[in-house]
């Protein structure tokens, strides 16, 4: 007989079940994906502790990830089919990047052993295929050493500032045996430099009317109560950094002094009456369009707290204090002494709008945040009509609303899904143009099979009207492919589950709004509106 050598025989992990470990061990409990052939062995025999979220196609499985990161503040872990279904996601990683989102994206790649033949879909360089958009890309040199480089893809992704990761993976990888990893704890707060938060203290002492621009760090930081605690002790008032992709302040504030354009004359004439300006989680500043930015000319004294050492590079003036929101304000909060300076006027919201028929946008706007729940979650890509909804639909701060930050369309109606996915227990509502909603219109079903408590409101306006105003900043005539009448959107969303309502008179919006909202699950209301061309910036003189 065999002697006992006292040792216990254990069975080694193979690549897949090291990974799932590592997924559990992070608290991810979702995987976005779109399946694929060279992903089979990775979904095979899926845990029943982890739900996949079929997306049908992938830059609404990218939307969906990056939603439901931004609400649960952890990493999205999605899975891609090789270098066609990366393709298909690439402008919506490119709009991950620029909100700042942290993702870990893996891909199938071809088995390892006919990769010297560039079999059927495989993927040629295929770390490099994502770039510039991810923090971190990577194809393993080895089988086992696939688990090591996802945890480095987690760690990359949520390290301020957060953003998508990508990690390439043979399709014969995921059965060969690997070492279990550890998770570890990284940190992630930065503190600021003491003598540079002091000094910027001492500028609001001296300062006699100074303003605060807030952008989407604070809001991603969790720091919008620390935000008006220090704009309350400083009286400052406080502006919105242009194209910012979240609620940084109360809207309804009185100190809340409106929206910047991102026309360097405009932005600049807003900030004009400030002899102090404090950017806080926004670059200084993000322009669309050309013009005189007079407030670079040294009569404004600047500064800027970032945790992004690329946006404090690129700044043109001023000091800028790279740290993460919450020590940044607190230290700011506590080195700032009270002040007698006048409390600042805020803004003045306009009146109600009257209705008329064809429905105007304010109309439209005014009527949905009248009827929207007071915790609902709004979700916004209608660009044409994004100043006419900063005017008729404050936003109330923290966790309240999100959109792009890149300018590429097809990311706000799957983000609605995926933060309907993350925040279950209140109303997500996607205000999306009829542009936008077809480039990633497939997410409703993805809605519909799980019954979320979304409300998604088509404007149609039958065609792209941020185009249209462009056209008129720019002066240029004749431009073809602007409109984009005969879809119905009624018809395409009932065919994907959801129930859906049309409006074309003023008279049946708060009716249409109240079912949409109410409705156990899904819904869709899409409202014809008058097809005037909206004002974005001033023309070019």
């Amino acid at each position: 007989m065999p002697r006992d050598s006292g040792k216990t025989s254990t069975t080694p992990l193979t690549v897949k079940q090291a990974t799932f470990g590592l997924l559990r061990a992070f608290g991810i409990r979702k995987v976005f994906g779109n399946p694929g052939s060279t992903e089979l062995p990775f979904l095979s025999d899926w845990p029943e502790d982890i739900d996949y979220v079929l997306g049908l196609q992938e830059a609404s499985v990218i939307g969906m990830a990056d939603g439901y990161a931004q609400a649960t503040r952890n990493a999205g872990f999605v899975n891609l089919h090789s270098a066609a279904g990366v393709g298909n996601a690439l402008g919506n990683i490119f709009t991950a990047y620029r909100n700042q989102t942290p993702l870990v994206i893996s891909a199938g790649q071809q088995a390892r052993s006919i990769l010297p033949l560039q079999p059927f879909l495989f993927a040629e360089r295929a770390s490099e295929f994502p770039r510039p958009y991810v923090k971190f890309a990577i194809e393993p040199a080895r089988a086992e050493d696939v688990p090591a480089a996802i945890a480095r893809a987690y760690y990359t992704a949520m390290q301020p500032p957060c953003g998508p990761t990508f990690v390439s993976v043979p399709s014969d990888d995921w059965t060969k045996p690997a070492q279990p990893i550890e998770a570890r704890s990284v940190t992630r707060e930065l503190s600021p430099d003491p003598d540079a938060i002091r000094g910027l203290a001492e500028a609001l002492a001296a300062s006699e009317r100074p303003a605060f621009v807030v952008g989407p760090g604070v809001d991603r930081a969790q720091a919008v109560d620390l935000m008006v605690r220090l704009a309350e002790k400083t009286r400052a008032s406080v502006w919105v950094s242009p194209f910012s992709a979240r609620c940084s302040f109360p809207e309804r504030h009185p100190q809340f002094a409106g929206h910047l354009h991102a026309s360097p004359g405009q932005l600049s004439e807003a900030l004009r009456g400030h002899d102090l300006v404090v950017v806080i989680g926004a670059p200084v500043f993000t322009f669309h369009v050309e013009g005189d930015a007079a407030i670079f000319d040294g009569t404004t004294t600047l500064f800027q707290i970032t945790d992004d050492p690329e946006a404090a590079a690129v700044t043109p003036a001023g000091t800028s204090i790279i740290a993460t929101m919450k020590p940044a304000l607190a230290a700011l909060i506590e080195m700032t002494g009270e002040t007698t300076r006048a409390m600042p006027k805020g803004r003045v919201l306009p009146s109600a709008p009257a209705a008329s028929d064809p429905i105007k946008a304010e109309f439209l706007l005014h009527s949905l945040s009248s009827a929207m729940p007071d915790d609902a979650v709004l979700v916004e890509e209608a660009p044409s009509h994004r100043p006419t909804m900063h005017q008729f639909m404050p936003m109330a701060g923290a966790d309240s609303f999100y959109t792009m930050a890149s300018g590429g369309l097809g990311h706000g109606l799957p983000a609605a899904v995926g933060i309907a996915l993350g925040r279950p227990n209140v109303r997500t509502v996607c205000l999306v143009g009829d542009g936008s909603a077809m480039y990633s219109i497939q997410a409703l079903w993805s809605a519909a099979q799980r019954q979320l408590p979304l409300t998604v409101i088509v404007v149609n306006n039958e065609g792209y009207g941020a185009m249209r105003a462009f056209s008129q900043v720019m002066q240029v005539r004749n431009v073809p492919g602007l409109d984009m009448p005969g879809i119905d959107f009624v018809k395409i969303a009932e065919g994907m589950g959801c129930e859906a309502a049309r409006v074309t008179k003023s008279s049946e919006l708060a009716g249409a709004f109240k079912r949409g909202l109410a409705h156990k699950g899904t819904s869709l209301v899409e409202v014809t509106v008058d097809s005037a061309v909206p004002v974005l910036y001033e023309r070019r003189s």
